[in-house]
């Protein structure tokens, strides 16, 4: 089992600047998948941004440029830098790990003011 405790969310005016955090903790496997997914109300949930132990990224289109995935493979710890917010990216954040299995985080909430 792992646990995902996120942390980082809340509102901030367009333009603005979040960060979001998701420890890991448990059975964390050597080769994983971190990452984040975001789902607004009455969207289905997407992929924000993902990052594997070994390193390589891929992000949604929609937020290249503007936000920044890393991690701390020691602390088992994925962050979410976001820049130049607007509205659209108000949503629910979800932390995500994957190994053999998928394991989700409980969520934090962004809410970006126009």
């Amino acid at each position: 089992q792992v646990q995902l405790v996120e942390s980082g969310g809340g509102l901030v005016q367009t333009g603005g600047s979040l960060r979001l955090s998701c420890a890991a903790s448990g059975s964390i496997s050597r080769i994983n998948s971190m990452g984040w997914y975001r789902q607004a109300p009455g969207k289905q949930r997407e992929l924000v941004a993902g990052m594997l132990s070994g390193g390589m990224i891929n992000y949604a289109d929609s937020v290249k440029g503007r936000f920044t995935i890393s991690r701390d493979n020691a602390k088992n710890t994925v962050y979410l830098q976001m820049n130049s917010l607007t509205p659209e990216d108000t949503a629910v954040y979800y932390c995500h790990y994957s190994d053999s299995y998928h394991y989700w985080g409980k969520g934090t909430l962004v809410t970006v003011s126009s």
